[in-house]
Order: C-alpha cells, then sequence, then structure tokens
C-alpha cells in the first residue's frame, strides 16, 4: 500500500518533513515556479505575434499553454493526484468545472437569445433620418 501511494503522490506532497523532504518539497516547488514561468512567457512571447504560428492558430497555442499551465499548478502547487486520497479533491475540480461551464454556456445562450429578440423592428433604424 505505501508503494502505491508514493507512486501517486505529487511533486512535494509527502510524509513527515526530514531533512531531505524539505529539500525536495523546495525543490519541487522551484519547479514548478519555473515551469510557470516559461509558460507565462511562452504565453506572452505567441500573443505578441509570432512568426512561428499562422494566426488563426494563435487562439489554439495560447489554449493549449493555458490548459499546460492549469495542468503544472494542479500537479506542483494543488498536489492533485490519481491516488486513493485525492478522490475528493478530484470530484471538487471535476464539479467546479461543471459549474463554470454551465455560467459560460448559459449566458452565451442568454446573450443570443437577446441579440436575436431585442433588434428594432424592420425600418426604425431609418425613421429618423431625412430623404
Amino acid at each position: 500500500m505505501s508503494n502505491h501511494h508514493e507512486r501517486d503522490a505529487a511533486p512535494g506532497e509527502g510524509g513527515e518533513f526530514g531533512e531531505h523532504s524539505v529539500a525536495d518539497a523546495v525543490r519541487n516547488y522551484s519547479i514548478g515556479l519555473l515551469l510557470a514561468i516559461v509558460l507565462t512567457v511562452a504565453s506572452f512571447w505567441v500573443a505578441s505575434g509570432t512568426a512561428l504560428l499562422y494566426g488563426p492558430g494563435v487562439l489554439m497555442g495560447l489554449a493549449a499553454l493555458a490548459v499546460a499551465q492549469m495542468g503544472v499548478h494542479l500537479v506542483f502547487f494543488l498536489h492533485v493526484t490519481t491516488g486513493p486520497d485525492n478522490t475528493n479533491n478530484v470530484l471538487a475540480l471535476a464539479f467546479g468545472a461543471l459549474i463554470v461551464g454551465l455560467v459560460i454556456a448559459g449566458s452565451v445562450w442568454i446573450m443570443a437569445n437577446l441579440d436575436a429578440n431585442m433588434g428594432l423592428p424592420g425600418g426604425a433604424m431609418n425613421m429618423g433620418t431625412p430623404k
């Protein structure tokens, strides 16, 4: 059981703090910080108009970098893993993502319906202009 837990442990996650585990935790947090900084700089570089990506592909590049950064934060700083003791954390994260998705989809749906149904009638746009 202990071997299974160690295999599913996130970087920086451990038991009691000894001499080496504090150094390991600092090392893992530093790696996470370095990865987060690199991904942030890469996002700014892609958004600034690099010739590496085709114009319409910039949004997909930014989305990929954003997903990678979320992964770095989840693993290195929030210690979300696939271990049996993290089931509640993963379920809470999935529920939060569901709620955010529902709020965004509902807002877009409401705004689209408002745009379609709140327009001015036929010739009302030209009522004030002299002919």
